[in-house]
């Protein structure tokens, strides 16, 4: 069975074509820029067109959703009623899931009778108890709003943890984990028995790490000041918060890590600072997270910079485990965030079970 996974962009479409059950990865691509000026390609009905020419066939395809609030636990084949939840969604997640809802839409149109699937950042995060996702807030904002973490990254988070599993040889169900998804978008998780029961994202993916250009924790009240003292709208000030801060925010000069490492062996002040910013933050939540799972099997590391930068890493844990009797492995994974999608979807389609 060929899978087509699509992750859909504001302005690009990520996709792999694989064969299941044998997970070969037949296709793969990007398209970027779509809808900006000068751009050949103006909507995502003529990028999926483009990609569709290239793929000889499609028996199902599987969907990156970021937000399916507590709607959806698990993937989900695509019908009225799913499109018509994340379609309500999109007011939780503007920046994502109207993007992730065109996909679907150009693919119901291009591919007719063809099975879609749903498979949601926020699943994997839906088994956090409720002392972990719930703020100190007026109940009736959970209630009325769904106002609670919510966790992003879950799509990586599962497949690292299992692959994990399978590494150590050892059964999920007995292992205690923490994750760290760590690119330009970061975030943690706690893994106990194969389940998340706390991660670092909250209501959006703007809580928790220090990241590219999102500032992760600061105190709330910084946002009333920020507008006041700046003379800042709603919209400027959420700007500043996703796309100015963080390493670029700190540094004052780039997002990239690998910028960054190179004008702190220059010299670079800000540079040197940045990097500390970012690795305490992630010292300190793995610090909680030890606490949270009462030890750990394994801290895996994930996603660009998790993956690639070994400086960054050995900050991040030199010393951190020499209090610990039985020190936790340390590993490198790479995340397959598609192929998770793809075996997710082939499960799904071949159980026929409609939500």
């Amino acid at each position: 069975m060929n899978i087509l996974v699509i992750n859909s962009g504001s302005s690009s479409i990520k996709y792999k074509l694989f064969n299941m059950p044998s997970r070969a990865l037949l296709k793969k691509g990007v398209i970027e820029h779509i809808g900006e000026k000068g751009s050949k390609i103006k909507n995502h009905h003529l990028g999926l067109r483009l990609i569709l020419k290239g793929v000889n066939s499609v028996d199902a395809v599987g969907h990156r959703v970021v937000h399916g609030e507590e709607n959806f636990t698990k993937p989900v084949l695509i019908n009225a009623k799913v499109i018509r939840e994340i379609k309500r969604s999109c007011a939780i997640a503007p920046l994502h899931n109207p993007a992730n809802l065109t996909g679907i839409m150009a693919c119901k149109e291009l591919l007719p009778g063809v099975r879609q699937a749903a498979i949601f950042d926020t699943a994997f995060h839906q088994s956090i108890p409720q002392q972990a996702y719930l703020y100190g807030l007026p109940y009736e904002l959970y209630t009325k709003f769904g106002i609670r973490k919510y966790g992003f990254h879950g799509t990586s988070h599962e497949y690292v943890a299992f692959e994990a599993a399978r590494i150590l040889k050892r059964p999920i169900r007995k292992l205690k984990l923490i994750t760290c998804h760590l690119g330009n978008g970061c975030s943690m998780a706690a893994i106990d028995k194969g389940k998340s029961v706390d991660t670092s994202m909250g209501f959006t993916p703007l809580e928790g790490l220090v990241m590219g250009t999102r500032c992760g924790d600061i105190d709330p009240a910084l946002v009333t000041y920020i507008m006041d003292r700046k003379k800042m709208g709603l919209k400027e000030v959420d700007y500043l918060l996703n796309q100015e801060s963080g390493l670029r925010g700190i540094s004052g000069i780039s997002n990239d890590m690998r910028v960054l490492e190179e004008r702190s062996r220059q010299g670079d002040r800000r540079a040197k600072l940045a990097i500390e910013v970012f690795v305490y933050r992630i010292r300190k939540y793995i610090g909680a997270y030890l606490s949270v799972l009462s030890g750990c099997d394994a801290l895996i590391f994930t996603a660009g910079i998790g993956e690639n930068q070994k400086g960054v890493r050995a900050r991040i844990t030199k010393d951190i485990f020499k209090h610990l009797n039985n020190k936790p492995k340390i590993m490198i994974i790479a995340t397959d965030e598609e192929l998770m999608i793809a075996e997710k979807t082939y499960r799904l389609v071949k159980s026929g079970k409609i939500s």
